[in-house]
C-alpha cells in the first residue's frame, strides 16, 4: 500500500511535464520559451525535489489554469449556436485545464505535507 501511494505522488510531475509538452505541440512554435522554461524547471523539480519549488509551480500553474478556463467560457461565448466546434473546444478544454489543476493540487499536496512522503 505504501508503495501505491509513494507511486501516485510521483505521478504529477510526470503528468505536468506530459502536459507542458501538449502545449508545446499544440501552440505549433518550435522554440516557444515558457514551454522550454517550464519544461526544465519541472525536469530539475524531478531530480532535486525543492519543497518550495515543488508548491511555487504547481500554484503558478492552477492560476494559469483558471484563467485558461476564463478565457475558454469567453470564447465559447462567442459561438452563436453550440455545434461540434463548441463541443470539442468545451470538452478538450475542460479535461486538460482541470486535470492540470487536479494533479497540481496531488504535487501541493505531496510537497507541502509536514513529513517526506
Amino acid at each position: 500500500m505504501q508503495n501505491l501511494k509513494r507511486r501516485f505522488l510521483n505521478l504529477p510531475e510526470y503528468l505536468l511535464i506530459a502536459a507542458v509538452i501538449f502545449y508545446w505541440v499544440s501552440t505549433a512554435v518550435v522554440i516557444n520559451p515558457v514551454a522550454i522554461g517550464l519544461l526544465v524547471v519541472l525536469i530539475l523539480q524531478l531530480f532535486f525535489k525543492n519543497r518550495i519549488i515543488g508548491i511555487v509551480i504547481p500554484g503558478i500553474l492552477i492560476m494559469a489554469s483558471f484563467y485558461m478556463l476564463l478565457a475558454m467560457m469567453s470564447e465559447l461565448n462567442e459561438f452563436p449556436v453550440f455545434n461540434a466546434d463548441a463541443r470539442k473546444l468545451l470538452l478538450v478544454g475542460l479535461s486538460f485545464f482541470l486535470s492540470t489543476i487536479l494533479v497540481s493540487g496531488v504535487m501541493i499536496y505531496k510537497y507541502a505535507s509536514p513529513k517526506p512522503v
